[in-house]
This record gives C-alpha cells, structure tokens and sequence, in this order.
C-alpha cells in the first residue's frame, strides 16, 4: 500500500497549454490532466485501455469519426489502441485513468504530447 496526496504530486508542463500530474500502480496508472482553453492533444493512440473523466471545463474528444463534448461530470471510456483527439473548449481539468500502465509517459517517449 502506498498513500499519494495531488497536493505533494509534481505537476510536469509539457507545453504551454498542457500539464499533468501522474501516479501508477503496478497495473494501473491516474492522472490530473490540465489543458488550457485551445490546447489540443493531437490524434494518437496507445495500447492502454482509458477512462477520462473531466472535472472542471468543456473538452471536444474527436474519436472514431464522432465528436462528442464532455463537460464536468462526464466520463468517457475509450478502448485500447482507438485514435483520439482533443480539445479543450475552455480552461479544464480531467482525471484519466489507464490500464495497463502508462510506460511512454514514465519513460519521457511521448514526444506528441510535447509540441
């Protein structure tokens, strides 16, 4: 058992509309996404299974040809290895959550994210 506080987690700027705070498990991994209105997660995919749940603000997920904005309070699943995109309609902050664990990003291999 390991005890976290999201006051005492780094929050890592990944670019000037971008940052996040990370923890994982030995299966799982969470993480507080902060995206500034406009900023945009460009189209990617991964093997991980993610449920993102938005917490504050308005996000446009663009996945399998559909749109669909989720505002706090809504939760999206979306499958392993699905192409998605977004886009932060206003100032947000979502809590994902990813099974199995995220290696690129503990890795730093997430250069996507970085631009």
């Amino acid at each position: 058992m390991e005890l976290f506080s999201w006051d005492t987690v780094k929050k890592e700027v990944l670019n000037d509309k971008l940052a996040r705070k990370v923890i994982s498990g030995e299966k799982i991994t969470i993480a507080q996404i902060f995206l500034a209105k406009d900023g945009v997660v460009p189209l990617h995919h991964h093997e991980n299974e993610q449920i993102s749940s938005v917490v504050t603000g308005a996000m446009r997920f663009e996945i399998e040809g559909k749109e669909i904005v989720l505002r706090a309070g809504d939760v999206l699943s979306i499958p392993p290895n699905v192409p998605h995109r977004v886009t932060a309609l206003e100032d947000s902050q979502a809590l994902d959550v990813f099974s199995p664990i995220r290696i690129d990003w503990l890795t730093g291999k997430d250069d996507y994210l970085r631009r």
